[in-house]
């Protein structure tokens, strides 16, 4: 995320400025930390400000669970429809989409644990669920997979990923790329050639 410091314009500062400190105190202290005035003096502006780019409070945590949207779900769809050689390498192209940090997965987690608060949240975590199974479903499907197997492999793709995220798991990158192929391998039923894995290892490098 930027920080606020880069996006804040003038003495009211500006909307992006506002989100992005909202989305850090969402990250750190959970859903109670985003409050207008502990924001506005992080941001060294008055209260007042805030009113210029949000209605209230509930206007800002409308906008940060549609940015969430945009930083975690949009990214994974898209990374479900890129081009491939193999069934193999979509799915490469999915793990690529949670380790080379497109996928926010600390938003992710301060979301989930609101959405344990918050029913209104708890539905838009729900559908963001089915959308993203729905899309690791249809990727597999296009690569020949019965539909049955294939909801059945995405849910363990998918599961897999988000009890990464839910249990805070720690793994240094060198082992996470040496578990890559036998991951692939359980998700796809083929193996990931060389090349392939060279394409991916090159591209979490570089991110």
């Amino acid at each position: 995320m930027k920080s606020p410091a880069t996006v804040d314009s003038g003495w009211r500062g500006s909307r992006e400025g506002w989100l992005e400190t909202g989305y850090q105190a969402l990250i750190d202290g959970g859903v109670d930390a985003v409050k207008i005035q502990p924001l506005a003096k992080q941001l060294n502006l008055s209260r007042t400000s805030f009113y210029w780019f949000f209605e209230d409070r509930e206007a800002l945590l409308t906008a940060l669970i549609e940015g969430w949207a945009e930083r975690t779900t949009a990214p994974l769809i898209s990374a479900t429809q890129e081009y491939a050689e193999s069934r193999a390498e979509a799915m490469l192209n999915v793990l690529a989409c949670f380790l080379s940090g497109a996928f926010d997965a600390r938003l992710e987690f301060a979301v989930r644990s609101w959405a344990l608060q918050d029913e209104g949240v708890a539905e838009r975590v729900r559908i963001a669920d089915e959308a993203r199974l729905n899309a690791l479903r249809d990727m597999l499907i296009r690569w020949h997979q019965p539909r049955q197997e294939a909801d059945i492999q995405a849910r363990t793709i998918y599961l897999t990923q988000i009890g990464y995220i839910s249990m805070r798991a720690q793994e240094d990158i060198e082992t996470r790329l040496a578990r890559i192929p036998t991951y692939v391998e359980i998700y796809t039923g083929q193996t990931v050639q060389p090349r392939e894995m060279a394409r991916f290892t090159a591209r979490i490098r570089s991110a």
